[in-house]
Parts: C-alpha cells; structure tokens; sequence
C-alpha cells in the first residue's frame, strides 16, 4: 500500500497521489457511459476508482452528464473530495459520497452513485430487496437503507458535505450496496468493473423482483440465502469481466481505450 499523500503547503490545495495509466482514467470514463448506456444513470450520478497507487485519492468526472464524460474530464480528490487540481472545473455536490466511504472502507475500489428508477421504491416502502438471480448474488448480504432525515432532519437529500458522507458511510457498513431513501443508492466494489457490474444488476434485481412481486400475488419468494448469495458473488467476482468486455467494447468509439 502506498504511503498517504500529504497536502501541499503552498497551493492549499492536496497533493496529487501521481500519474495513473491513461488506459485506466479511460476505462474511467467508459464506465460513466456504460452505466448510462445500461440505463442506470441519466444526466445525473457519477462513479469513482480509488487512486492505483495512493490509497488516499480517487478519481472521479467533473460535474457533467455521465453519458458526456471523457478522459480529460476526469480529476484527483483527497479522501476529504477536496479536488487536487480542479484547474477551474466544477465538482459534483455529492462527491462526498465517494469520500467517506473509501476512508471507511479499504476494500473498496470503486463506488457508483445513482438514481435508478427500479431501485428507488425499495427504499420508500417496508419491502427489503432481495437477490432474486445469481448475477444479483450480492444482495443476499442485505441491502440497508440511508434515510438522511434520522440525522439531519428536513433537508434537499443530498449528501453535499463531510458530515452526511460520513452518516452515509455508516449505513453501508460492510454491505456492497445500500439505497438513499427518496433518492437512490450506491453500489461499492473491490474494482472498478465488480462495482459497474453491482450497479447494473442491483436496477436488473429491482426490476425482477417487482415482477416476482406481482406475479406471486403474495406468495412465498424463494430468493438467494446468505449462503448461495456468497458462493455465487465469488464466482460473479470473476466473471464480471466477461460483462465488462462486452460494455467496455459497446463504448469503444466514445472513449479511446
């Protein structure tokens, strides 16, 4: 593990944890245009990949439309979101979600935001989502819910300070994914591709299981246990990668590999 970069003392601005493959700060920008491509984001959410080399920084577009990001859109933030060199591009608000959960969590390499619309009832409603396929395996785990106003009371519901990424952070624990009552969720991941893979299937797993919903009429529904959830999501883990091949390839013409 790399040492912790210091802040610079001159600019008051952090440091940069140094110079990360291009091929890399690409596949970056390919994922904010999979997720939108695979209708998890719209014109708003983002993704971020913890610094290769310097555990505390991470990457992450410049406020724009997911769909629009490229390479040169992409900066470095301390783990505080506090941009090295923002060289005058603004920053998403809630930039802080990405933040706090890398200081809590040092398995996590990746973490989406989004507002998919299949997952958000689920954080309205007393209905817990559950793993409804193998590909969703990492469900099975429990899906906690954030809901801002426990804490903080009435509010816009974005988490656009320190304080409500850490409330946040708190909630997702251990588990890969937790929903933001009244706003959407965040998927987390050991890689850039399993956290863009947990993005896509938990919208998949929301949209199965209103269907299974309706379609058992009130019946038992025999979703994945704890433990087929742990067994399936080891080899989800691996095959991961055939999913992002394949998005990663639909992109290829937007953003240069």
């Amino acid at each position: 593990m790399a040492r912790p970069s210091k802040k610079s003392t001159s600019a008051g601005a952090p440091r940069s944890g140094g110079k990360v493959a291009s091929q890399r700060v690409a596949d970056l920008a390919a994922a904010s245009r999979i997720l939108a491509a695979q209708g998890v984001v719209d014109g708003f959410g983002h993704v971020s990949m913890r610094h290769p080399a310097a555990p505390d920084r991470y990457l992450m577009a410049r406020s724009l439309a997911p769909a629009l990001v490229t390479p040169k859109d992409i900066l470095e933030y301390d783990l505080d979101s506090n941009p090295c060199d923002a060289a005058g591009r603004g920053s998403f608000l809630e930039r802080f979600i990405h933040g706090e959960i890398y200081k809590t969590r040092a398995d996590v390499m990746a973490v989406v935001h989004s507002h998919s619309p299949s997952v958000i009832p689920f954080g309205l409603v007393d209905v817990p989502m559950r793993a409804m396929f193998h590909n969703a395996a990492f469900l099975a785990a429990g899906v906690p819910v954030f809901d801002i106003r426990e804490k903080f009371g009435a509010t816009d519901l974005l988490v656009s300070d320190g304080a409500k990424g850490v409330a946040l952070a708190e909630i997702v624990g251990q588990h890969d994914v937790a929903l933001m009552r009244a706003h959407g969720s965040v998927a987390c991941g050991p890689s850039l591709e399993a956290a863009v893979f947990r993005a896509v299937y938990t919208e998949v797993n929301a949209r199965v299981q209103h269907w299974t919903i309706a379609l058992g009429d009130g019946a038992p529904i025999s979703a994945l246990d704890l433990d087929e959830g742990r067994l399936a999501d080891a080899v989800n883990l691996t095959a991961a990668t055939r999913a992002w091949n394949l998005w990663r390839t639909m992109v290829r013409g937007q953003v240069k590999w």
